[in-house]
């Protein structure tokens, strides 16, 4: 499976034929990802992830991400750019009254940046024709299924999953180094309102030593398992 191209290649009369009911917006970030891993990483699991949810069913249009998300724990960092919450909110809810008016009355966020959390705010008001994917509850199962030894909470950022993911799909995004750039920090009850920079030095909170492409292999693969009953309850025609 080739994911190097996160932008799909359709024409607008394969679209007209396709007819398609469900669409998946990849949304990310650009924000630090530690020393070893690139600024865009939130948004390649992301496209990589809805590339093969549409593998796997083909009667889904995936759309081109969105590549900025609500990073600001992240601006102690160079490189880091963020967009406010509403802003974030109007484009995606933007983007699904687009595509229902066109023809498309169903659309879910692929999230692959943790701090978008004005994303399931607009799913929830939606009034059941958008869902929002993966759960944290996902994620962890997925983890699991994987073999990962890390939890959501204390593996956040640039550590196993992410790096086990780029391994696996963009090995030649992942620099040297990762195996020694383990940094854990438990206790983040103010990062809300500090940032990120009072916890890490480097940006990791995590154990990248622990990825494998394995595992960044096993994990999409639980994940796309794991769509049907979200794309069941979003549309069950």
């Amino acid at each position: 499976m080739d994911f190097s191209d996160p932008l799909p290649r359709t024409t607008s009369e394969e679209e007209r034929r396709s007819g398609a009911r469900v669409a998946l917006l990849p949304v990310g970030s650009l924000e630090q990802h530690g020393p070893h891993l690139p600024l865009t990483t939130d948004t390649v699991i992301a496209s990589a992830l809805a590339q093969v949810l549409v593998d796997a069913d083909p009667a889904l249009r995936l759309l081109p991400p969105l590549a900025f998300g609500c990073s600001h724990e992240h601006s102690a960092w160079p490189g880091t750019v963020s967009v406010s919450a509403p802003t974030l909110h109007a484009m995606a809810a933007d983007i699904a009254a687009s595509l229902r008016a066109s023809g498309t009355p169903k659309l879910v966020v692929v999230n692959g940046h943790g701090g978008n959390h004005v994303l399931a705010n607009l799913v929830q008001a939606s009034g059941g024709d958008m869902a929002l994917f993966p759960g944290p509850h996902d994620w962890e199962a997925a983890r699991e299924a994987a073999g990962m030894g890390t939890t959501n909470d204390r593996d956040m950022h640039a550590g196993e999953l992410e790096t086990s993911v780029l391994l696996h799909i963009r090995p030649d995004l992942v620099r040297a180094g990762y195996e020694e750039s383990d940094h854990l920090a438990d206790r983040r009850d103010h990062m809300l309102t500090t940032g990120l920079g009072r916890y890490t030095r480097s940006g990791v909170v995590g154990l990248p030593s622990r990825a494998t492409a394995h595992k960044g292999r096993d994990l999409l693969a639980f994940l796309a398992r794991s769509f049907t009953g979200y794309l069941n309850a979003l549309d069950g025609e």
